[in-house]
């Protein structure tokens, strides 16, 4: 018995030592006869068919064959049946499937685009079935917050950092994956599926990930930009968020231009401090990734944020307007974590405090304007 027992703990050193080292090969691929992943294969995978994974399977079908995962059967019969979603057409390049196992078999780069709430839940599914050599570019903008209980409800958690991960982060927390971006900028989805033109950032430690995403996503209308600090990238893509239920109140209440340009100035520089806090640079948050998408985000109807805060301010209370919008709003999950790392960091970010007390706490509109209208701020710009 002794010697199978260290046997078999032998043999798991060895496998944990085989995974260390397939974490630091570059893009071996089984199915590449070079040994490196040298495209991004004929067919991408999209997991989560909301209206921003079908419009991102709608851009890549420019350039590839779609899979586009969605965990309802009936949906998958109807995408694939009448090519249509949300009431959009879908190119024929764009095929469903409810079968996750698919998605990675098939697929070397895949694009998860899923509220950040079930994200983790995604990967516990989807990692089981991936290798070194696939490619993970996330869409999502929000974050994980660990240990959230049965209920769903996570303001019974105490936040801190050891808690909250970026969804990068849970990807290779989840799977064997090792080279990861994320795909964050001015992207509303509408706009996306209408043709119009926009432009996108994809963020990641690996040039060769970047360029995955460049071919695969770029096009006529979609430029691609590229940046190393993924981490800037996912916080200005999932903090923009908060600010721009702040911007939808405003205009919620009446207020015109001059408040909601002071709110998304001061509202970007909060975003800087938050972020310089968990490590990263201010670089991505005053690019597109950054100031882009809040201005985008902050300013659009289109906006499931903005919607979010335009109808707060316009006398709904939170628990009729999340019973009745399709979709969810990402930011008023993400105004939570962010209330709670600034307490943990010890920021004093005045904007993302009132919207916290307003959205959370019923706190009176009118009082945190007046409130955050004679806050001292000390100086303009101090984070350069």
């Amino acid at each position: 018995m002794q010697c199978c027992i260290h046997a078999l703990a032998i043999s798991q050193m060895a496998y944990d030592g085989f995974r260390a080292v397939m974490r630091n090969l570059p893009y071996f691929c089984p199915h590449n006869q070079s040994g490196f992943m040298s495209d991004i294969g004929k067919t991408v995978g999209v997991v989560g068919a909301g209206s921003f994974g079908s419009a991102i399977g709608n851009l890549l079908a420019h350039n590839v064959d779609v899979l586009l995962y969605s965990r309802q059967p009936e949906l998958v019969e109807a995408i694939n049946t009448t090519h249509q979603h949300f009431g959009v057409a879908l190119s024929h390049r764009v095929r469903a499937t409810s079968h996750i196992e698919e998605m990675a078999d098939q697929c070397r780069l895949i694009i998860p685009v899923v509220p950040s709430m079930r994200f983790r839940e995604m990967m516990q599914r989807l990692g089981p079935h991936l290798r070194p050599y696939h490619v993970l570019i996330h869409a999502t903008k929000g974050f994980d917050l660990h240990d959230t209980p049965p209920s769903g409800n996570i303001e019974e958690v105490v936040v801190t950092r050891e808690n909250v991960s970026t969804m990068s982060e849970v990807i290779r927390q989840e799977s064997a994956v090792v080279r990861v971006g994320c795909l964050s900028g001015p992207n509303l989805a509408s706009e996306i599926m209408e043709g119009q033109p926009t432009a996108t950032v994809v963020g990641s430690r690996f040039n060769e990930v970047i360029q995955m995403g460049k071919k695969a996503l770029g096009g006529p209308t979609f430029h691609v930009f590229g940046t190393n600090d993924i981490l800037g990238a996912e916080l200005a893509g999932a903090l923009k968020n908060t600010i721009a239920i702040g911007s939808g109140i405003l205009r919620g209440v009446g207020l015109g231009k001059n408040m909601q340009a002071m709110l998304i100035t001061r509202g970007l520089t909060e975003m800087i401090y938050l972020g310089k806090a968990m490590g990263a640079t201010p670089r991505a948050f005053l690019g597109t990734a950054g100031i882009g998408d809040l201005v985008a985000t902050a300013t659009s109807k289109n906006s499931r944020n903005f919607t979010f805060g335009f109808r707060l301010g316009s006398g709904e209370s939170r628990a009729e307007i999340e019973a009745t919008m399709p979709e969810l709003a990402e930011g008023v999950r993400t105004l939570y974590i962010a209330h709670q790392l600034a307490a943990y960091y010890k920021l004093r970010i005045p904007i993302t405090k009132m919207l916290y007390e307003i959205v959370f706490n019923d706190f009176d509109i009118s009082k945190a304007i007046d409130m955050l209208i004679g806050y001292p701020y000390d100086v303009d710009v101090d984070f350069l």
